[in-house]
């Protein structure tokens, strides 16, 4: 039985599916990706904030979310904080600078960052075998079993059909029978040959740590990471989110009002692919440490290799129309999506599950970032995020978020961000 893994994760699979078919806000798309003029990039990052917040008055005015909470940070100062909304529509709760939102597959990069730091400790290896950890664990593919490595895990890679599982999970489906179940899905490619988004899999981590350390993967986090960043509202699972001062419900639109409901568990099951729950404040920390600012916790050659690009991802550059628009290449890191955005280097995640949505995105180079969480399902704040990076970049204009008045709307078809 597998052990390390008690309290939870997020990112939706078939609800996910289901929801990616609607569409976004269609804009007109350049026939070729422009790349970044580097004596174009903002060095006045109070013009960037003003259009940000300019962007985000048209959000809160738009009706088309519950709440919300934005931060941007430069180098290691929080520029801007900004939130909007309700934590709860039912009871006009306002969102605050430390209401708790779940962060879905954000989390993922907290799984990664703790793998790292136990690699750093000469405990694990990137290529240590999982075999040698976790003898009863296997996949369709025995010998392909055998090879499977921990940089396979974080990386996405092992093989398996995108999102095995996760519809029986939502089924509550038990997350030790499901990693027992994986011996039966046929793979797609040899372990270590492709790309194929997972959440069970991925979970392993949390059993791998476990078995290096004798320590709980979720208790790692919290001593390791929560504790000495000062994420003091940061926590895992349903009881975390729920005991929290001040957390955000998820909220499902009816007509033109939100309705509140009670989160659901089942995701919360497989902690490290997105159990993480934190507050706006929480998450201006974590995007300092991850862009440099806390080398005591978060060395420089941990961020370098978890921010290395691993294996392709050529799909991710047509699912929406920023990235169509704006990425040149996309691949998946350890725990992180690796974008070369318009010539520039993107570190980038986005989360999603059943009521909640959250997006990072920062550019090493610059040590210039984004961070947004909100309660609802509304794609629309998805789009600023590109236009702050467009912005600070130098970039041209374009409305991704479909706020603008003066927004071209015709003719391209859209589809939304994972």
């Amino acid at each position: 039985m597998l052990v390390g893994t008690t309290a939870a994760t997020d990112v939706v699979g078939a609800s996910k599916k289901k929801a990616a078919r609607k569409a976004a806000p269609a804009v007109a798309l350049p026939l070729i990706v422009p790349r970044v003029d580097p004596h174009a990039v903002a060095v006045d990052t109070a013009a960037v904030v003003a259009d940000a917040g300019r962007w985000l008055d048209a959000v809160e005015t738009s009706g088309q979310v519950a709440g919300l909470a934005v931060a941007i940070v430069k180098d290691d100062t929080v520029v801007l904080e900004r939130v909007a909304g309700y934590a709860d529509w039912s009871t006009q709760t306002p969102v605050t600078a430390t209401t708790v939102f779940r962060l879905a597959s954000l989390s993922k990069g907290f799984a990664s960052a703790l793998a790292a730091l136990v690699v750093g400790e000469d405990r694990l290896r990137w290529d240590t075998r999982i075999a040698e950890l976790l003898p009863t664990f296997t996949l369709a593919d025995i010998e392909g079993s055998q090879r499977l490595t921990v940089r396979d895990i974080l990386s996405q890679r092992v093989g398996l059909p995108s999102n095995t599982y996760d519809r029986l999970l939502e089924a509550d489906e038990p997350y030790p029978l499901l990693v027992e179940r994986l011996k039966e899905v046929p793979l797609v490619c040899s372990v270590g040959a492709c790309y194929g988004y997972q959440n069970i899999s991925f979970s392993l981590i949390g059993d791998v740590t476990y078995a290096a350390t004798g320590d709980f993967f979720y208790h790692q986090v919290e001593k390791r990471l929560f504790h000495p960043l000062g994420m003091t509202t940061a926590t895992y699972g349903r009881d975390g989110l729920e005991n929290s001062a001040s957390w955000a419900r998820p909220h499902r639109r009816i007509g033109d009002r939100f309705q509140s409901f009670q989160p659901k568990e089942n995701y919360y099951r497989i902690a490290p692919a997105a159990g993480v729950n934190a507050s706006i404040r929480d998450m201006e920390e974590w995007l300092i440490a991850q862009m440099g600012g806390r080398p005591g916790v978060l060395p420089l050659p941990i961020l370098d290799q978890m921010h290395s690009p691993q294996i392709p991802t050529a799909h991710e550059q047509t699912t929406t129309p920023w990235r169509r628009g704006r990425l040149l290449a996309a691949h998946y890191g350890l725990g992180w999506r690796i974008f070369d955005y318009a010539g520039e280097t993107m570190v980038f995640h986005a989360g999603a599950v059943q009521g909640y949505r959250g997006m990072v995105g920062f550019l090493p180079k610059y040590r210039f970032g984004i961070v947004m969480l909100w309660n609802s399902e509304s794609p629309l704040p998805s789009g600023l995020l590109p236009m702050v990076m467009d912005r600070y970049l130098g970039l041209p204009s374009v409305d991704w978020a479909g706020i603008e008045p003066s927004a071209t709307t015709a003719g391209v078809p859209t589809r939304r961000a994972n």
